[in-house]
């Protein structure tokens, strides 16, 4: 997820969102045929570019928006609507877009700098193999749980240890894994996180019964993360790792670059900055101009024109050791503009679903199955997963829902932070799962792994909406509503909102 404090005033940029959408619809919701077709379109055409063309998903996703609107567009939709939804689900993702651009050039100057290089030196000192991977999701987990930014971790600590784990002979996939556990592990427990504060607010819960009654899903999933990479650790320890090319890439990179640990006070200070609620882009904005800085006058031979050239087009490694290349050559505001295409045309389909009505009517159907709690939590979690695939925004997979199953939540007599832990469950930790979704693009970008492939090693995020349902069948910690103050409450926020959106 974006990193904390990334979208301050998202929510109520998606509650407008949402409004002037409803306001839009005229015509008779579509059917749950009709919505689903373009859902179908959609993945027959990212199943064969990926499995078969090996072709930029990109393309399949533009295909599917041309092919919903044509859809909504025969149900009555005009055309305006249609380019209204289309510009306001971009809208939403600007700010995130503006993060990556900033993300790339940081990634291409702290290379330049030697701060990832002096991190990875380290790093490979520092770590034994054996127990590689359950080290990444912890020090992850502590770094993101203290700046509440999933992002942050990843695009600093996350690549660095991408870098270890290639030259410790452990899979790049597993490593990301790891990686994306430990990041969204504390992203969703920290109150500094922005989802941690936005799921709360749109169930009607307060944000510290929300983190406590997480403890109940994410705990029990955490600790079964690091049983799974501490077994997975122990199989790489036994095989025959080959120390003489951890023993090349250190003489490879002091060779190359003038490590010393004065470096990593760089990263250490964009740290401090999130600590201190400084917002991400100005904190990332300000690390990658520090970065070049430090490029310039601690490394030998930058030049400034290489300093900008770095920034834009990324740093181009040629110490001739190919592991050491392979790894160090990425980042720059270029590269990042795939992944910000990627997200352009999959916010447009999921605002031409959205504003066609199909989005709701898929939702709608879901919940109409939902006749037990078990049910409502499991619809909850599809809704959330489905959102999340099909708007591809981490946000609207939590607001869209939230607003919901809220009421259908209260009818059933359980407390409004039953709703806020499962939209986190299934709405913020599956969002890295999908390869189109902001966040899982975000995340493919920058660790130089494909969501396809680190999917099955993210143990944390794989796990947490599978409890999240297995209690909603049990009862286990299923907390009831409080009729006297809590159900009255969340009913009077209810009526308030139906009452400002009359207003309105």
């Amino acid at each position: 997820m974006p990193a904390g404090q990334l979208c301050q005033g998202r929510q109520n940029n998606y509650n407008a969102h949402l409004q002037v959408t409803s306001d839009l619809h005229s015509t008779k919701p579509p059917g749950i045929l009709i919505s689903l077709t373009p859902v179908v379109f959609l993945v027959l055409g990212l199943l064969y570019t990926v499995r078969w063309a090996e072709g930029p998903v990109q393309i399949p996703l533009l295909l599917a928006t041309g092919f919903a609107a044509l859809l909504a567009l025969g149900l009555g939709h005009p055309w305006k609507q249609l380019e209204e939804g289309i510009l306001k689900g971009i809208f939403i993702a600007l700010q995130a877009c503006l993060v990556l651009m900033v993300i790339g050039t940081l990634i291409g100057t702290w290379i330049q700098a030697g701060i990832v290089p002096a991190m990875v030196y380290y790093g490979l000192k520092l770590l034994n193999p054996g127990w590689f991977l359950v080290m990444a999701c912890i020090i992850c987990s502590i770094i993101s749980l203290s700046t509440g930014s999933s992002w942050s971790t990843a695009a600093t600590v996350g690549l660095a240890l991408v870098g270890i784990g290639d030259a410790l002979g452990v899979s790049s996939a597993m490593t990301a894994g790891a990686v994306i556990s430990g990041a969204y592990f504390g992203d969703k427990m920290s109150p500094l996180s922005d989802t941690t504060n936005l799921s709360p607010a749109v169930a009607g819960s307060e944000i510290f019964d929300h983190i406590r009654h997480m403890i109940f899903t994410t705990g029990p999933s955490y600790v079964l993360a690091l049983i799974l990479y501490t077994v997975l650790g122990w199989q790489y320890r036994d095989n025959a790792l080959d120390l003489s090319t951890v023993g090349t890439m250190l003489e490879t990179l002091e060779a190359n670059f003038n490590i010393t640990v004065w470096l990593l006070l760089v990263p250490g200070a964009v740290i401090v900055m999130v600590l201190k609620r400084v917002p991400a882009l100005p904190a990332l904005f300000f690390g990658a101009i520090i970065g070049g800085v430090v490029a310039r006058f601690a490394q030998p031979g930058v030049t400034l024109p290489a300093v900008l050239n770095a920034s834009y087009s990324g740093f181009v490694s040629q110490t001739g050791v190919e592991a050491v290349d392979s790894l160090l050559t990425r980042g720059g505001m270029s590269s990042m503009m795939g992944t910000i295409a990627l997200i352009f045309c999959a916010l447009a389909f999921g605002g031409v679903m959205e504003c066609s009505g199909m989005l709701g009517s898929l939702a709608g159907a879901i919940l109409r199955l939902a006749r037990g709690t078990g049910s409502l939590v499991t619809a909850t979690v599809v809704t959330c997963i489905g959102t999340n695939i099909i708007a591809s925004d981490q946000y609207m997979s939590i607001v869209i829902p939230g607003r919901m199953y809220r009421e259908a939540f209260l009818k059933r007599g359980l407390h409004p932070k039953n709703l806020s832990r499962i939209l986190e469950d299934a709405g913020t930790l599956t969002s890295p799962l999908i390869p189109w979704n902001t966040c899982g693009a975000f995340m493919g970008a920058t660790l130089g792994v494909s969501a396809a492939a680190y999917l099955p090693f993210a143990f944390l995020n794989l796990a947490n909406p599978l409890l999240s349902i297995f209690y909603g069948f049990t009862g286990l910690t299923m907390a009831p509503a409080e009729p006297d103050t809590d159900q009255a409450s969340v009913g009077a926020n209810l009526q308030g909102e139906g009452e400002a959106e009359a207003a309105s």
